[in-house]
């Protein structure tokens, strides 16, 4: 599944991933390949990128909150106040 997280300054990941776990205005929810399409709201806390499935090399991403729409295989992410959490 391809994964791009953009904010309004610029693109702050872009790549095929195994899924994403992203905070949800309503819960935490994880997208993986082939999900249906969807549009969400997100919240503020951590988007956590799962780069393979054996869980190893994963990042994490906190936000003030954003939209993901997932169409095609594609998570698309847009979001305000994101910094890589180290």
């Amino acid at each position: 599944m391809l994964l791009e997280i953009l904010t309004p300054e610029r693109r702050i990941y872009s790549g095929d991933v195994y899924g994403v776990q992203l905070p949800g205005i309503s819960g935490l929810f994880e997208v993986l390949n082939r999900h249906a399409p969807m549009v969400s709201a997100l919240a503020k806390g951590q988007i956590k990128v799962l780069v393979n499935a054996k869980g190893t090399n994963n990042q994490q991403f906190s936000i003030e909150g954003g939209f993901v729409e997932i169409l095609d295989n594609k998570a698309t992410v847009l979001v305000e106040g994101a910094t890589e959490v180290l």
